[in-house]
């Protein structure tokens, strides 16, 4: 049974994402001086006393103004709302009562669901409930007065949220495999996340930098759960100021470390470009594995060979990670976009393989009789003792050798693709470790140490 979900509204910069970032015990949602900054509803894990729940981040409510993203942002409140058992509703106590807290607060009484009244701001606990008594002719019941940043109070109005949750049932958090959408700004990921969810989960618009938060939801395809994270577009370095992108940049790289895999979006029209082929260097350096999802194929003009001159393209340009799957799709019209989970899968399951190393060692074993270490002009060859794998996630082996310098970067990218072509591997990186004598050595002479020093 999933959690109970409680929605956190109000208007602009009243500290909504300081709280969710409160009740979740992270720093997740983006909090920043500047109104507007969450656009999305963000979803995260929470728990008060003996209960586990979903807090929903929501956007700034504002109904006096059409501009860009507005009526978006209410849409997505809205939606949070629709599947919610409770709201919190933030007011500003620092700040006082406002005609926008008034007419959130009109809107409010017309839904259905509960709504608990958080005066957020009041740090001193000497003037924090005058500060809160402002509010009481909202008509919302008890205000209740309480600071995100410091924690005071949200005690008290976590007692009144959890009144409202359902009876409390055994919620079995199944393992799922943690999915990453990056990408440059405006290549269709929000899009793809909407299609797959089959909802607007993601504001989607032709300007850059709609999304902001990392936006999550999670899915389930064959019995296996997904948690998709859609991401802010990640633009140059140079073109990217301190302030909310910066931060959205920052959360999206965070999104690719702790994900199992990335969905690498590109956009059919531009092609792959010199921002694309670093954002997969850090795909690679980070270790995660990996899906090439070529966006917006409807837009391009085909024949019986244009997949395969794209795929020569890609391939060429992402020599560093050839061993990714690549798909075509249009999140439009809704294209090949289901077929990605039959690639996201087996990418999750090959970077989390472990191996004996009675298999590793006839993988070296043949590929030295084929190709045998080389010789150097002195005479010295390389010689590789055993290997055994040491990590997943992913898959790690380290390979002991006589000395590290003797294998040059072409033999070491022979083993590699001997590993490759005879234990699979699509879809993740894999690391080998090329350990010297003297290491070992070392090693050993460090644990005797330890052991005299013990005795």
């Amino acid at each position: 049974m999933p959690l109970p979900i409680v929605a956190i509204i109000g208007r602009p910069n009243v500290g909504k994402s300081t709280i969710v970032n409160r009740l979740a015990q992270v720093q997740d949602a983006i909090v920043f001086d500047e109104p507007g900054v969450t656009r999305d509803r963000t979803y995260k894990r929470a728990f008060w006393l003996d209960r586990e729940f979903t807090v929903v981040d929501t956007g700034g409510l504002v109904f006096d103004d059409d501009t860009e993203f507005l009526p978006m942002i209410r849409e997505q409140a809205e939606s949070a709302l629709a599947e919610s058992c409770a709201a919190i509703f933030v007011v500003d106590g620092r700040q006082g009562l406002t005609i926008a807290d008034e007419e959130i607060a009109s809107w409010l009484r017309l839904q259905s669901v509960p709504v608990i009244l958080a005066v957020n701001k009041c740090e001193s606990v000497i003037h924090g409930e005058l500060q809160a008594s402002e509010f009481w002719s909202l008509g919302l019941g008890t205000p209740y007065a309480m600071s995100g940043i410091h924690g005071n109070g949200t005690g008290d109005m976590l007692d009144e949220v959890i009144k409202f949750f359902p009876e409390a049932s055994e919620f079995t958090d199944n393992e799922e495999i943690r999915v990453a959408i990056v990408g440059r700004p405006n290549v269709g990921k929000s899009s793809l996340l909407n299609a797959f969810t089959g909802q607007n989960r993601s504001i989607v618009s032709d300007i850059s930098g709609t999304t902001r938060d990392t936006i999550d939801m999670q899915v389930e395809r064959d019995g296996i759960h997904y948690r998709l994270v859609d991401t802010a577009g990640i633009r140059k370095k140079k073109n990217v100021d301190y302030g909310p992108e910066f931060f959205s940049i920052n959360r999206a790289f965070k999104a690719i470390n702790r994900s199992d895999v990335v969905l690498m979006v590109l956009d059919a029209e531009d092609g792959v470009t010199e921002q694309d082929q670093k954002l997969a260097g850090r795909i690679l350096d980070e270790g995660r594995a990996c899906v090439v999802v070529v966006n917006k194929w409807d837009m391009i003009e085909k024949d019986s060979n244009t997949i395969y001159e794209f795929e020569r393209e890609i391939r060429s340009r992402f020599h560093f990670t050839e061993w990714a799957d690549i798909i075509f799709t249009s999140a439009l019209n809704g294209q090949r976009v289901e077929k990605i989970f039959d690639l996201i899968a087996p990418a999750a399951e090959q970077h989390r393989r472990r191996l004996q190393t009675s298999v590793i060692n006839e993988v070296i074993e043949d590929a030295v009789m084929w190709h045998t270490p080389p010789t150097t002009r002195q005479g010295k060859q390389g010689k590789i003792y055993y290997g055994t794998q040491v990590s997943i996630q992913p898959p790690s082996i380290a390979l002991f050798v006589n000395n590290p310098d003797l294998f040059g970067d072409g033999y070491r990218r022979y083993i590699e693709r001997k590993f490759r072509e005879s234990l699979g591997f699509r879809g993740t990186p894999i690391r080998l470790f090329w350990r010297g004598k003297k290491v070992r050595d070392m090693d050993r002479t460090t644990n005797a140490n330890r052991a005299t020093r013990v005795k």
